[in-house]
């Protein structure tokens, strides 16, 4: 990819030779656009400048920062905010710098093919990036195998996969972008190319992570650190943040595919109320629906679906269909007909209507990567939200296609008929298949994207007062701005629960905070001792739901009986305590972009054992979670980072306190989760309910881990809607002979409680407090009781 010519604007640089070309930008600080085109002068009309794209991902483009460009002997410097390019022109690789001159990457190729073809033309673009021996590279997205990808390869291409397996790959989104971690350093890459593509993370070539694309551009962000916090708050800047989720969607969710009317629904929310387990929301699968019609209803099975809401909601509960992309091909109906008379439907090659099979068959594809159709999509929503069914499931949206049927073709210049239906790879459609002037090989990867879009926009637009709720199985870079994530069809095994940490890990580092797996296995036969392992883990999933196949076993918890339903019931209650300081991460998630689930080394990114540690999470900065995750077990090894740590096993019974960087073994009895909660650390718990009810809590309880300095949060609101807040923050300093405790508040929503609560540990001795009601220290805890507007606290120590 030699350069020969260069064109300097002031917020931009062209690069170009004979057949290729690069532009480079700064869209945000500390953020360079690389735009490679290898085979510019044989793909493009216009080589060397390039066309005009539109990211299906950024977002965030509020105009380019200017470039400080220096020709060098055989070089090109590029300085902008915060961050370098060196560009060597013979070869056209390039070296990305920080603003302390240090070295955080370096391309080693960049070229392409393209290669003539019937009925289209097939793309080759790659990128080889050096991979230092002691470099760790996160997230990819939804992705198998430990924290540390190095010595895997994956394929970005939405596959409907089922069950898939912990080295199963690819599956249902595809979100290239991953963060690099060396000496404590981090930076990060995000392609942003929707063409199916694959990289292989230094394991054909230990010295080598390598991207390739099938299509005819590298279009490249790249983002310095030096901290991995910076290099996802920079990430999800450009592709958006996840706007905050009714707080009735942090509660538990139950579904099957297998409540098959109306009475089964009813069952379920009486099952969880008369065993005392909390519940905020059932799923309807596809038997709701009349022949697999979506937006229709078996009226045989659910006779009046506004009755069902309404029972529903008196206990507390919301409803939440499916909903499948895949239109049956009905002569007659009005969705089908409405598709086709407006051409909204994918078409083959040919230029016919795309016909293949899913649950409804024969069945069509309205085309959601063209906005029209979106919008059009989104308006079929209308008649449920005027149900009050509170929100929706997106599933079969990789698209899945289990069959296509087969068209004529056309006939070739050689006089023969070509093969009606290109090549297909997955259950999905062809390769070649028309979306509007696209194929589908390039926007295969957004068609879920498309469709969220489409619903999240309509539901702002139709219930202006609630917020959207949508879950997705498929999805892209950006997903984040739409919809929830959970990570598919599962297996009931334990090698599943011990690797759903890293995954959704992974997602989080990739920009998307609000995830979940199907608890305890979408397919398979759990056991009881699964479905509480399961369940305490999943307590601290930002998406809980308890989900299984038709042909499978009930796995409602009480189906297992006893010990394990008491277990189960604790878990539920330990989440619907947890929900405070749950709701105030998931806030944060949507104003910084930090997930809630973090790798350890996104607060210790100097500690290489850290990085190891992918069967445990931290949740938030406070709490470190190492839940038992292998079968008969009562005891684990896991590792704390550095500082100190006090046991706080299932948040309730505090036990030692510990010096990080060292390796400790954990009790983990059935009944018990391993928990710990930093020194300097503050949580907010409430007391459990059945059902939630309002994030302006009238209960509260602050649990601090005593230190030099505390900080807490805590984020309320009504619940929904966007109206006022209250913002608590909380500081601490622990002083000779005291500790102090002040208090802070933005926000005009009203307090609704009289008096909190606050559990200090970590204090050895407390003679004294000035500013609290009450208090009583006993067994190492001090507890106050403060009136709810308290500012200053001040303990005799």
């Amino acid at each position: 990819m030699r350069m020969t010519d260069l064109s300097i604007e002031p917020a931009r640089l062209r690069l170009h030779g004979t057949q290729a070309a690069l532009e480079v930008s700064c869209p945000l600080p500390g953020v360079l656009r690389l735009r490679h085109a290898p085979t510019s002068a044989s793909v493009g009309f216009l080589h060397p400048e390039l066309p005009d794209k539109q990211s299906w991902a950024v977002v965030s483009t509020p105009g380019a920062r200017p470039l400080e460009v220096t020709r060098e002997e055989g070089r090109v410097r590029v300085r902008a905010e915060g961050v370098e390019l060196r560009v060597e022109l013979e070869r056209g690789t390039w070296s990305f710098h920080d603003a302390d001159g240090r070295e955080l990457a370096r391309s080693t190729r960049v070229a392409g093919e393209v290669k003539a073809g019937y009925p289209m033309n097939t793309y080759r673009s790659w990128l080889t990036l050096h991979a230092p021996p002691d470099e760790a590279w996160l997230g990819f997205g939804e992705k198998v195998g430990p924290l540390d990808k190095r010595g895997m390869h994956f394929t970005f291409w939405n596959t409907d996969v089922i069950p898939h397996h912990p080295d199963t790959d690819p599956l249902y989104q595809s979100i290239p972008f991953f963060v690099g971690l060396r000496d404590g350093v981090a930076w990060g890459m995000y392609l942003d190319e929707t063409w199916r593509c694959e990289v292989d993370v230094a394991l054909a070539d230990a010295g080598a992570v390598a991207w390739e694309s099938w299509g005819p551009e590298l279009d490249c962000y790249l983002f310095a650190g030096p901290l991995p916090m910076d290099v996802v708050r920079r990430y999800t800047t450009l592709t958006g943040r996840m706007p905050l989720p009714p707080l009735w969607s942090l509660g538990a969710q139950q579904s099957r595919w297998g409540y098959e009317n109306a009475r089964d629904v009813r069952g379920v929310i009486q099952g969880y109320r008369a065993r005392d387990l909390p519940l905020d929301c059932v799923y309807l699968d596809i038997d709701y629906m009349d022949t697999y019609k979506v937006w229709t209803w078996d009226r045989t099975r659910f006779p009046d679906p506004a009755a069902l809401v309404r029972d529903a909601a008196a206990e507390g509960v919301k409803l939440v269909p499916i909903i499948d992309p895949a239109l049956k091909q009905e002569p007659g109906w009005s969705v089908y007909e409405e598709a086709r008379e407006r051409d909204y439907l994918v078409r083959y090659d040919r230029g016919g209507v795309l016909v293949g099979e899913v649950w409804p068959r024969p069945a069509v594809f309205p085309d959601l990567t063209r906005e029209e159709v979106q919008r059009w999509w989104g308006g079929l929503h209308r008649d449920f939200v005027a149900l009050g069914l509170a929100g929706f499931w997106n599933d079969m949206n990789e698209p899945s296609c289990f069959a296509v049927q087969p068209d004529v073709g056309i006939l070739t210049m050689a006089g023969k008929r070509s093969e009606g239906v290109g090549t297909v790879e997955g259950q999905t459609l062809p390769y070649d298949a028309r979306h509007g002037d696209k194929r589908h090989l390039e926007v295969h990867n957004v068609y879920a994207l498309g469709m969220a879009k489409g619903a999240w926009e309509a539901l702002r637009e139709m219930r202006p007062e609630a917020r959207p709720f949508l879950l997705t199985r498929a999805g892209f870079a950006g997903i984040q701005r739409y919809a929830a994530v959970w990570t598919g069809d599962n297996s009931s095994h334990w090698t599943q629960l011990e690797t759903s940490i890293p995954m959704l890990v992974g997602l989080g580092l990739s920009g998307v905070p609000f995830t979940g797996v199907d608890i305890p296995g979408f397919i398979g036969r759990p056991s009881g001792e699964l479905l509480v392992r399961w369940m305490q883990t999943g307590t601290f999933y930002p998406l809980m739901r308890n989900h299984a196949a038709k042909g499978t076993q009930a796995q409602e918890p009480w189906r297992f009986g006893e010990p394990y339903l008491s277990h189960a019931r604790e878990a539920l209650k330990r989440r619907y305590r947890l929900l405070p300081t749950l709701y105030t991460l998931m806030h944060e998630a949507s104003v910084t972009g930090l997930p809630v689930l973090r790798p350890l080394v996104m607060h210790t990114p100097k500690d290489s054992e850290a990085v190891g540690a992918f069967d445990q999470f931290l949740f938030g900065k406070d709490l470190m979670v190492a839940p038992v995750v292998r079968p008969g077990q009562t005891k684990r090894l896991a590792y704390l980072p550095e500082g100190m740590w006090m046991e706080w096993p299932g948040l309730e019974r505090p036990g030692a306190i510990q010096e990080g960087a060292q390796h400790v073994i954990a009790e983990g009895r059935l009944d018990t989760v391993p928990v710990w909660l930093r020194a300097g650390g503050a949580v907010t718990l409430t007391r459990p309910a059945k059902h939630t009810t309002t994030a302006n809590w009238e209960d509260l309880e602050w649990h601090l881990h005593a230190a030099a300095e505390v900080h807490g949060r805590l984020y309320e609101d009504a619940g929904d809607g966007y109206g006022d807040f209250r913002i608590t923050e909380l500081e601490g300093r622990l002083g000779e002979g005291d500790f102090k405790l002040t208090r802070r508040v933005q926000g005009s929503l009203p307090m609704v409680r009289k008096e909190e609560t606050v559990r200090v540990y970590g204090l050895r001795y407390a003679s004294s407090v000035k500013g609290a009601l009450s208090f009583r220290f006993e067994r190492g805890v001090l507890e106050m009781r403060v009136a709810a507007d308290w500012t200053e606290v001040t303990v005799a120590t």
